[in-house]
């Protein structure tokens, strides 16, 4: 199997936040912050919905040799994604809103094939 360089990886990710955050913002979404990053990890999106904040994982694939973008969200990434959203409100103090964790999955077809977008909200209830 033909190894990915992390160039192509981090190119790759950047291109699938862009598509999840303006799928977001054309559902309603206001955007926050990008990239929130803590000793934990890094949140990627952090918008708000009305009244509730919501910390957004991103994950994007380019094709299904390593399953589907969802699947890479392991219980180990769902821990640090838990400790990287208290950490945001722990560092903003005035925001007593509500929240949850959400995930974008990103699925980039070849050729000219539309972007296959799946949004699951409160992933980690």
């Amino acid at each position: 199997m033909k190894k990915i360089s992390n160039n192509f990886k981090q190119q790759l990710g950047a291109w699938g936040e862009r598509q999840a955050e303006a799928y977001l913002i054309d559902h309603g979404l206001e955007l926050l912050e990008r990239n929130f990053r803590t000793s934990y990890g890094e949140i990627d999106l952090v918008m708000l919905q009305e009244d509730q904040l919501v910390f957004v994982e991103v994950k994007t694939r380019s094709n299904d040799a390593f399953g589907l973008p969802e699947e890479s969200v392991t219980e180990r990434k769902k821990e640090h994604l838990l400790q990287s959203a208290q950490q945001y409100l722990e560092d903003h103090p005035d925001s007593q809103l509500d929240w949850r964790i959400d995930v974008v999955s990103i699925r980039k077809k070849a050729g000219n094939d539309p972007v296959e977008i799946v949004w699951f909200e409160n992933a980690l209830a």
